[in-house]
């Protein structure tokens, strides 16, 4: 996958994540697993690393901790009102451009 493509994917994996940010299991070797099962594509583990840590910085979620069997306690987030409004705006933008690129495909009908 080329970097442009790359990229693409890290903005729609964050809004797969913010639209059900309770179904992944917390930990990151999990939301992995899970997300690839979403896209049906090959992430590596420290992309989802490193949107988790994007998230929480950007305040879209508030995150917990919750006493694991093993190990540190596990991390568990969940959206605030800050991460529902981002939310919103990532479906308006998604809706946008698939509306534009069905057309661009369809030759500008």
């Amino acid at each position: 996958m080329g970097k442009r493509a790359t990229e693409m994917l890290k903005e729609t994996l964050e809004g797969i994540f913010l639209a059900d940010p309770v179904r992944p299991p917390p930990y990151g070797s999990e939301i992995t697993a899970w997300l690839r099962d979403q896209s049906s594509s090959d992430i590596a583990e420290g992309t989802i690393y490193a949107l988790l840590v994007g998230i929480e910085q950007r305040g879209l979620v508030d995150v917990e901790k919750a006493p694991s069997e093993k190990g540190p306690p596990r991390r568990v987030n969940s959206l605030n009102a800050q991460g529902r409004e981002h939310l919103e705006e990532f479906w308006r933008t998604w809706s946008f451009l698939t509306e534009r690129l069905e057309k661009l495909r369809e030759g500008g009908k």
